[in-house]
């Protein structure tokens, strides 16, 4: 992925004061070079369009679609950042998942849950955590249809390769609702700046290759129902996970940003890299509804299997004894981060909500609080039993 690097005043790390606009501007200068990309119909806004029939055409070709899925991953990493498929999903199997998520919306509300947005105040919309799950559950055969689609498969592998998970999150602008703040997405994209800033840049630049964004339109949306604002090429900017927090990089956003009009059906797969916020509905009668597809690599998890919720209960009174003797504390995080997770996710997002900041807090986070606290291990064992419950998907 290649990308343009700002001032860095500690080597190997990336920080908030060397992000420099001009910087990110010399990104976006590059224009959308359409015969880059010889499979694509059309460019819109710096932003590359293909029409599903003509895509289609080539999957029965190993290779013309190999050489589609190279393109693909080109344009996500090299170029604008971001590709539209026009007509991935047929409408009729949209609607038919689209009445799920409704039904499923309004059971929730029923049940007076409010959920939590990462970039957007809380309830203002309508949010659907682990649809993927609630959707099989509730309709298998609906579930099979959506999800048997060849063009999602298409962009997944090409970005991810095989053995990659799929994950889905409805998101409703309901009419006259506010949009989000311009972000970049999960891993790094959700952590704050200061978290973010501690890891080494080499980590900012592979957080984007482990997941690949994608969004479903679940109805026809118009430029004023509030379809994603998008920064083509921002993905490039290597200082971007910690830029996209600074007043003047948001101020460049809302003024220069594209948003593309898309037709029930359309799907949108974006490098995790690229500036982006949901639009603002200022329609009185649309419920912009979008499934976000949230696909992770095969390889983002360790070798083997282990009960860290075992660990932590077993070496707890350790952790206690070495504390009351004395152990500096940051020798004792470091035996925390050897046992504990030290990362909120997965999580069950209904149960373990980030209504307060973007992340929960970790099982570490939770042992270190009790360590501070000089819990017993019986106390730590209750906080425990209540992660490990917010975290079961049902």
């Amino acid at each position: 992925m290649t990308s343009t690097t700002a001032r860095t005043t500690t080597p190997g790390f990336r920080r908030r004061e060397d992000c420099r606009l001009e910087d990110l501007l010399a990104v976006l200068d590059e224009p959308t070079d359409a015969t880059a990309f010889p499979h694509a119909d059309r460019v819109e806004q710096g932003v590359l369009v293909y029409e599903a029939a003509s895509v289609r055409a080539l999957l029965d070709v190993p290779e013309a679609a190999d050489a589609l899925r190279a393109e693909l991953a080109g344009a996500l990493a090299d170029g604008p950042g971001i590709v539209v498929l026009a007509g991935a999903f047929e409408p009729a199997v949209v609607d038919r998942v689209t009445a799920v998520f409704e039904e499923v919306i309004a059971a929730e509300k029923a049940a007076g849950r409010t959920a939590g947005d990462h970039f957007a105040q809380p309830g203002a919309n309508d949010r659907v955590w682990n649809a993927l799950e609630k959707v099989a559950v509730a309709d298998p055969d609906a579930f099979v249809a959506y999800y048997a689609n060849d063009l999602l498969a298409l962009a997944a592998e090409a970005w991810l390769g095989p053995g990659y998970q799929v994950t889905s999150q409805v998101n409703v602008v309901n009419p006259g609702g506010a949009g989000q703040t311009v972000h970049r997405d999960y891993h790094l994209g959700f952590q704050s700046p200061e978290v973010t800033g501690r890891y080494p840049a080499r980590v900012h630049d592979v957080s984007p290759l482990l997941t690949l964004q994608g969004a479903v339109a679940h109805c026809d949306m118009p430029v004023e129902t509030g379809p994603t604002l998008y920064l083509p090429h921002s993905q490039k900017y290597a200082h971007g996970y910690l830029a996209y927090w600074l007043e003047e990089f948001q101020a460049h956003f809302v003024d220069h940003h594209v948003q593309l009009p898309l037709r029930t059906g359309d799907a949108v797969f974006f490098n995790p890299a690229l500036f982006h916020a949901a639009g603002s509905n200022h329609t009185t009668d649309v419920r912009r509804t979008a499934n976000l597809l949230q696909i992770s690599s095969a390889f983002g998890r360790a070798m083997e299997t282990v009960d860290r919720d075992r660990v932590v209960r077993a070496v707890y009174p350790a952790l206690l004894a070495a504390a009351e003797a004395g152990m500096a504390p940051a020798h004792l995080d470091h035996a925390v981060a050897a046992s504990a997770e030290g990362y909120a996710f997965p999580t069950n997002l209904d149960r373990d909500p980030p209504l307060d900041g973007m992340t929960p807090a970790s099982q570490a986070d939770h042992v270190r609080e009790a360590l501070a606290a000089r819990l017993t291990p019986a106390e730590l064992g209750a906080r425990l039993d209540a992660v490990a419950l917010a975290k079961r998907s049902h």
